[in-house]
C-alpha cells in the first residue's frame, strides 16, 4: 500500500533509462522485493520524498516519549528476549507448504498468550511465527478459511469465463481486478444471506499475468488495456445459507467494475472547475475517466464507500517541464508506457491530467448506475484512505494519511451535517465542503502524564478559504502536501490506515516504516526506522477538536529487539510485527492490524493480528492469520459476533524471478489457473 512499497529504500537511487525493465532475480530493496517497487509506486522508493515541512521529525518526540513511559512503568526500554522465534527458528517452524482450503502449514506452532479478543474470537490460539516461503493461508486451530472470489472471477452478469491466455480489456472490464486492497461488506435486503462485497484494486502485476512478457517494452496496446481494466474497483454480490456460514460471489444486477479506462468520475467541491484541472478532453475541469492505484479506503455512516488514490504519480510520462509543485508528488519521466494506449498518460500533451488523481473517491455500491465522485475538499496527495465517522453536532470527519516517509497525517470536517442515522445508500454531497487540517505534534513536557504527547490540528483551509499564506484555495487542495509543509506539520514515518475505534473514540494510525531516517536514537522509531508503529490519538473532545494527546502502544519488530516497545509487556508476552499498514476494529473495539514487509523486516509472512489496546492487556500482540508466499494482507473485515474474518490477499507469489513459468505461489489453490490470483478469503470459526 504504499510508497516505500513497505520496504527499506536504497541510499543511493540506481540510474533510470528510458523504461524500466523487470529488476534481476534476487534483488531486493529491504523488506520488499524490486517487483514491488516498480508495479506497485513505479519506484518511487528508490528515492526520498521531498518534505521541507520545520516541524521537529516524529522520531525525535517518540524517542522521548518511549524512554519517559518506559521509566514510569518501571522497565528499561530494553526489554529481555523470551519466547518469540528467532529467524531461524520462525523459518523452521513454518517450513511446511500448504495444501488448499481449510489447510493450515503443518509445523506453524501456536504462540503463548492469553485469552484474545471477545466475542466468537475470544480465546483464538495465535499462529505462527510464519515463515516468508509458505505457500498457505494459515489459520488458528478450529477455523477454515476459503476463497470467496478471485482475480478473473465474473463480476457482471454478463462476464466471461477467465481465460489467461486471451486477456482482453473488454472481458477484464466484467471480472475481479487484480490486487484487491480495500474490503468492505454491505448488508443487501433484511435476511443476513445476501450482501454487497467492495474491493479496491491497487495496481497490477504484469509479469505474473501475461504469458510472454519479457520486460515492459514487450507489452501489447492491449494489455496495456488490460491492465487499465484491471485497475479500479469491483461491487460483488455476495450470498450465503445464514449467519454463520460462509459467503460466496455470484454475478447479479448489483455487480460493477470501475476501472481506471472506461469510468467516468465527477470533480467536486472547491477546485472542480479551476484551471489547474482542466484538460483539452475536459475543457470544463468536472469530469474525470478512471481511478488510479487505488489503496485503503472507508464505509461511510450512510452506504457509500470510500477509496484512497494512493501512488497515482507512477502511471505518468513527464518529458515535459513540470510544475514545481508537484515535484513533491515524484511524478517520474518514464511511467508505466500507458501513454502508449492512452496520451493523457503524457504529460507533454495533458499537463493537467495528473492533477486529476490524488483524491478520495466515493462510490454508492447500491446504484449501479451512479456516478462516483472524486472530492477535492479534502485534498489532494497520495491517500492512503478516509474512514468517515458522524461527530456529536452532525458533521462528518474523516482521517487521512498520506503514504510516503516524510508526509503527513490529515483531518477533514464537513461544512454540513447529516442524520444520526443516515439511510444506507443514500448518496449526499456532505464530503464536497468542509474544513482540511493537518497534524502537528508536540511532546508533552509533564513527565506523569499517561500520554506521550500532544499536538494540534493546524488549519489549511476554513469556511471556504485558504488559511496558507501565499496559496489559494484551489492551489492548496490540488497540491497539499507543499500547503502541508508550508505550515509545519509534523513528518511521518509513512501513514497509513487510520481509523477511529467505533467503542473508545480513539483513533489509531499505522506509520509503516521509514528507512529514509536519518537521526540516530536509541528507541523507535529509530534510525532507518525498518519495523514501523502504532500511534494512538486521543482528541480534546470529539471529532472536531482542534488538538490532541497522542501516544504509542506499540513500536514494532521482533520483541527480543531492545529498541522495541510493546506498552512495557516482556517479550514473552507478545509476537512479532512488522510493517503495520492498514488497521480495522470489531463490534467489541478490537483493534486489528494487517501487515506489508514483514517478509523483508522478520523474516516472517505478513500476517493480521490482534492488538489489545487498554487494561494490563495494552500492548499484547497475537497474530490471527498469515497470508501465502509473496503476499501482502489487506483490508480486514473482522466480526466478532459471528466469528468471520475476511482479508485481501494481494500479489501473491511477487517473488523477485517470478514469471509466467516461474510461479512460487499457486493461491487460491483450485487448480483451474496456472498463476496465482490475487482474490478474497473468508475465515470462519468451525461449528
Amino acid at each position: 500500500m504504499t510508497t516505500n512499497c513497505s520496504h527499506e529504500t536504497s541510499s543511493a537511487a540506481p540510474a533510470r533509462g528510458p523504461r524500466l525493465a523487470l529488476p534481476m532475480l534476487g534483488h531486493t530493496r529491504g523488506s520488499r522485493s524490486a517487483q514491488t517497487c516498480h508495479f506497485r509506486c513505479g519506484d518511487a522508493c528508490l528515492t526520498e520524498s521531498p518534505s521541507t515541512s520545520s516541524a521537529p521529525a516524529f522520531e525525535q518526540l517518540a524517542r522521548q516519549a518511549i524512554a519517559r513511559r518506559s521509566l514510569l512503568a518501571g522497565l528499561g526500554a530494553a526489554v529481555v528476549a523470551g519466547a518469540a522465534l528467532a529467524p531461524d527458528e520462525a523459518r523452521a517452524a513454518g517450513s511446511g507448504r500448504g495444501r488448499g482450503r481449510g489447510s493450515r502449514a503443518d509445523a506453524a506452532a501456536s504462540a503463548p498468550g492469553a485469552l484474545a479478543p471477545a466475542g466468537a474470537l475470544a480465546g483464538f490460539a495465535p499462529v505462527g511465527p510464519v515463515a516468508a516461503d509458505v505457500d498457505d493461508v494459515v489459520v488458528p486451530d478450529g477455523w477454515d478459511w476459503h476463497s470467496i472470489i478471485a482475480w478473473g472471477d465474473p463480476v457482471e452478469r454478463d462476464a466471461p469465463a477467465f481465460d489467461l491466455d486471451a486477456q482482453t480489456p473488454e472481458a477484464q472490464a466484467k471480472q475481479f481486478g487484480y490486487n484487491c486492497d480495500y474490503l468492505t461488506v454491505l448488508p443487501l435486503g433484511g435476511s443476513g444471506k445476501r450482501a454487497l462485497l467492495v474491493a479496491n484494486h491497487e495496481y497490477t502485476n504484469e509479469n505474473i499475468m501475461y504469458p510472454g512478457y519479457a520486460d515492459d517494452e514487450s507489452l501489447t496496446v492491449e494489455q496495456r488495456m488490460t491492465s487499465m481494466a484491471a485497475h479500479g474497483m469491483s461491487v460483488v454480490e455476495v450470498r450465503r445459507d445464514g449467519p454463520g456460514s460462509p459467503w460466496r460471489a455470484v454475478p447479479s444486477r448489483y455487480g460493477r467494475r470501475i476501472t481506471a479506462s472506461t469510468t467516468e468520475f465527477a470533480l467536486t467541491g472547491p477546485a472542480a472547475g479551476s484551471d489547474l484541472v482542466r484538460t483539452s478532453r475536459d475543457p470544463g475541469g468536472t469530469t474525470v475517466v478512471g481511478t488510479l492505484n487505488n489503496c485503503a479506503g472507508g464505509t461511510t455512516p450512510w452506504g457509500t464507500v470510500l477509496s484512497g488514490e494512493e501512488n497515482f504519480q507512477g502511471y505518468f510520462r513527464n518529458t515535459a517541464t513540470p510544475d514545481e509543485r508537484n515535484a513533491v508528488y515524484g511524478i517520474s519521466d518514464t511511467g508505466r508506457g500507458w501513454d502508449l494506449a492512452d496520451e493523457r498518460f503524457d504529460l507533454t500533451e495533458e499537463p493537467n491530467e495528473v492533477n486529476r488523481f490524488g483524491w478520495i473517491v466515493e462510490l454508492n455500491p447500491y446504484d449501479p448506475f451512479s456516478t462516483p465522485r472524486k472530492h477535492t475538499a479534502m485534498g489532494r496527495f497520495r491517500h492512503e484512505g478516509a474512514t468517515a465517522s458522524v461527530a456529536p453536532d452532525g458533521r462528518v470527519v474523516c482521517y487521512m494519511g498520506d503514504d510516503t516517509g516524510g508526509q503527513h497525517l490529515y483531518k477533514f470536517v464537513s461544512r454540513d451535517r447529516v442524520a444520526r442515522n443516515p439511510r444506507q445508500g443514500r448518496e449526499n454531497d456532505v464530503l464536497e465542503h468542509g474544513d482540511l487540517s493537518v497534524a502537528r505534534f508536540a511532546v508533552e513536557g509533564d513527565p506523569t502524564s499517561d500520554y506521550d504527547g500532544t499536538g494540534e490540528w493546524v488549519p489549511l483551509t476554513r469556511g471556504g478559504r485558504s488559511t496558507v499564506p501565499g496559496m489559494t484555495l484551489e492551489e492548496v487542495l490540488v497540491f497539499t502536501r507543499v500547503a502541508a509543509a508550508a505550515v509545519g506539520a509534523t513528518p511521518m514515518d509513512r501513514p497509513e490506515d487510520v481509523e477511529r475505534n467505533p467503542v473508545t473514540g480513539k483513533v489509531y494510525m499505522a506509520c509503516t516504516n521509514n528507512s529514509g531516517r536519518r537521526e540516530p536514537g536509541a528507541a523507535n522509531p529509530r534510525v532507518r526506522n525498518r519495523y514501523g508503529h502504532v500511534v494512538e490519538i486521543t482528541e480534546a473532545e470529539d471529532q472536531t477538536s482542534t488538538t490532541f494527546t497522542w501516544a504509542l502502544p506499540v513500536v514494532c519488530g521482533d520483541p527480543g529487539d531492545p529498541s522495541t516497545y510493546f506498552s512495557g509487556l516482556p517479550a514473552s508476552e507478545v509476537m512479532p510485527i512488522a510493517c503495520p499498514d492498514n488497521v480495522a476494529f470489531d463490534a467489541h473495539g478490537g483493534l486489528w492490524v494487517s501487515t506489508d514487509g514483514q517478509p523483508g523486516s522478520l523474516d516472517l509472512a505478513d500476517a493480521l493480528h490482534h492488538v489489545a489496546t487498554d487494561g494490563p492487556e495494552r500492548g499484547r500482540v497475537r497474530t490471527f492469520l498469515t497470508v501465502p508466499v509473496g503476499a501482502e494482507t489487506c483490508g480486514p473485515v473482522v466480526d466478532s459476533v459471528e466469528g468471520s474474518v475476511m482479508v485481501c490477499v494481494q500479489h501473491p507469489g511477487e517473488v523477485d524471478g517470478a514469471s509466467i513459468e516461474n510461479q512460487v505461489s499457486r493461491f487460491p489453490y483450485d487448480g483451474e489457473v496456472r498463476v496465482p490470483r490475487p482474490g478474497v478469503v473468508q475465515a470462519i470459526k468451525r461449528r
